[in-house]
């Protein structure tokens, strides 16, 4: 049986691979070529980020994705979720 070791380095660089695939693809963006939507719903954050609702209202809680409330709902800035992403990816 053949055995490959993992190193940190090769976790890294899939991990950075990963979340490109992940800003490639998104179901957020406009027709190909355009900006995403500036503001998503929290039920487009979850899906996008791939988090429970209670994930989602720990990172509103400790500060880590800012958010502004309008009547009962919850918006985010798609900049700021793409910051978040990068900052994960930088780890």
């Amino acid at each position: 049986m053949k055995v490959e070791l993992i190193t940190r380095e090769d976790l890294e660089t899939f991990k950075k691979e990963l979340f490109e695939e992940i800003r490639r693809y998104s179901p957020y963006m406009r027709k190909s070529g355009q900006e995403p939507k500036e503001w998503l719903k929290s039920y487009e954050v979850r899906k996008l980020l791939g988090i429970s609702a209670g994930t989602l209202q720990n990172l509103r809680l400790n500060g880590t994705l800012p958010y502004t409330k309008i009547g009962g709902l919850m918006y985010y800035r798609y900049e700021e979720i793409r910051k978040l992403m990068e900052g994960v990816g930088d780890r």
